[in-house]
Order: C-alpha cells, then sequence, then structure tokens
C-alpha cells in the first residue's frame, strides 16, 4: 500500500461523479466522504456530461440500470475521455441479462475505461469465459488471475477481480491483495464502494497498479479493522464501524 496515495485524495479532495446504482447511493455517499473525497450523483442525460467534465474522476456503476440511464453513462464517459480524468467501469451483474451484456458492450463501444473492476464472474463474461453466476453474485471456480489478464488484454484496461483475494491485471503485470473481512460480503455496496474509493485513489499522479493496489488493501484493511472492534456482531454493527474506519491513517489499519 502507497500511504501518499491516501494522503493526496485527502488533500486535495477530489469530486468522483457517480452514475451508480438506486441502492447503494447513500453508502456510496457517506463512505467515500469518510475516505476524503467529494462524491456527486447525477444521472440526468442532461447534465452527465457537464457533470463528468467538472468531476475529477468517473465511476459508472450498472447495478439498477436502465434504459434511460445508458445515454447518460455513456455521454459522461466520452466527456470523462474527453478531459482525461479517470473512468471506473463497475459491470454489475452483466451476466444475468442480456440487457445488462448490451448495455455493458455499448458503453464499451463509446467509453475507454481506465479500470474494470467486477467479481470473477462479471469480468469472465466479457472475455466469454464459463464461470456460474446467480443474479449479481459470482459462485463459480476458476483461475482469476487468467480472467484479469485477459480482459486488460481485450479492452486495454487495468482489470481488477474481486474476490477474497483481489487480482489487479495491468500491461502484462499481476498483484494481488488478500486483506479484507467476510461481513463485507454480508453488506449491500461493499464492491460498489469500493468502486468509488478506487476511482478517487486514480485521480492521483502515482503508478495505476500503485493506484488499485492501495485502493483495494486500504479498503480490505479498514474492513479488517472495523470487524475487531469490541462493539461489533455482525454485519449490522460492522456497517457504520466500516464507515469510520475509512477515515483513519493508513498506519491505524496495518495488520499487527
Amino acid at each position: 500500500m502507497n500511504d501518499n496515495i491516501i494522503q493526496k485524495v485527502r488533500e486535495t479532495t477530489p469530486l468522483i461523479h457517480h452514475l451508480t446504482n438506486q441502492v447503494v447511493m447513500n453508502f456510496s455517499a457517506n463512505g467515500l466522504l469518510s475516505f476524503g473525497a467529494a462524491p456527486v450523483m447525477a444521472k440526468a442525460e442532461e447534465e452527465a456530461a457537464d457533470m463528468a467534465s467538472n468531476a475529477d474522476g468517473l465511476l459508472l456503476n450498472i447495478g439498477t440500470l436502465t434504459a434511460q440511464e445508458l445515454p447518460s453513462m455513456i455521454q459522461a464517459g466520452k466527456a470523462a475521455n474527453e478531459k482525461g480524468i479517470p473512468v471506473v467501469l463497475d459491470p454489475v451483474g452483466v451476466a444475468a441479462t442480456p440487457f445488462r451484456t448490451t448495455a455493458v458492450k455499448n458503453i464499451l463501444d463509446e467509453v475507454q475505461p481506465t479500470v474494470i473492476k467486477g467479481n470473477a464472474g462479471e469480468l469472465a463474461h466479457l472475455v466469454e469465459i464459463p464461470w456460474e453466476t446467480k443474479g449479481v453474485e459470482s459462485i463459480g471456480d476458476g483461475n482469476a488471475d487468467k480472467i484479469a489478464s485477459k480482459v486488460a488484454e481485450m479492452y486495454q484496461t487495468t482489470a481488477i477481480v474481486t474476490g477474497k483475494t483481489d487480482v489487479i491485471c495491468m500491461d502484462g503485470a499481476t498483484l494481488h491483495n488478500d486483506s479484507g473481512h467476510s461481513f463485507l460480503s454480508k453488506i449491500t455496496g461493499a464492491g460498489c464502494l469500493l468502486g468509488s474509493v478506487l476511482t478517487a485513489c486514480l485521480t492521483t499522479n502515482e503508478a495505476i497498479g500503485q493506484q488499485a493496489l492501495t485502493a483495494a488493501e486500504f479498503y480490505g484493511l479498514a474492513a479488517e479493522h472495523a470487524a475487531k472492534r469490541s462493539d461489533v456482531n455482525g454485519p449490522g454493527t460492522f456497517l457504520p464501524r466500516f464507515i469510520d474506519a475509512l477515515s483513519l491513517d493508513p498506519a491505524e489499519l496495518e495488520r499487527k
């Protein structure tokens, strides 16, 4: 983990434009504020491009995507590409329905993502590797390194396969992160908020591999720290403590 990346985010408070799913908007906003960046949620087609042009980073998350929102995502993505700010694509549940599959294909035809982040089932679907999924969840088993590598190569991007061990692949190099806690899989939007934190880290001027690894490792360590609290008894009590932990200095989260 590169502590300088966390420090730079907190010094600059980058504005992260979210076109994200309805289920997680409040959680994502609060979590990102705690981490040190500024969220804005703007889906209207009339303003999506303008908002992206004023932002420091863009997150596209298709969790509750509608046909009316797809043009906004594409316009925001194109504006972000033109400005040169990072774009993170989170293809939530892309394998679940033909609508989601087609929507992500349309986005990728028009927008160049800096990072594509998702679970193994989602990213496997993007490169036609068989993988068992259930709704938006990945329940299959296989080689996540191979999936990340193929996504990175096919889409000329950095790929992050999230899971018990996160796999980050870019420019032929592969990195791994094993920080985290099982409570993250028991709350809604944990992966979505990681996308927000990741986008904020990408606004710094460090190497993209270090940006991605720092976001994933810090996020996982924050979860571990929160779960160890004596007043945490399960996912419900974990959630607010996790929001608190996202505001801490990296040194406070390091494993003992």
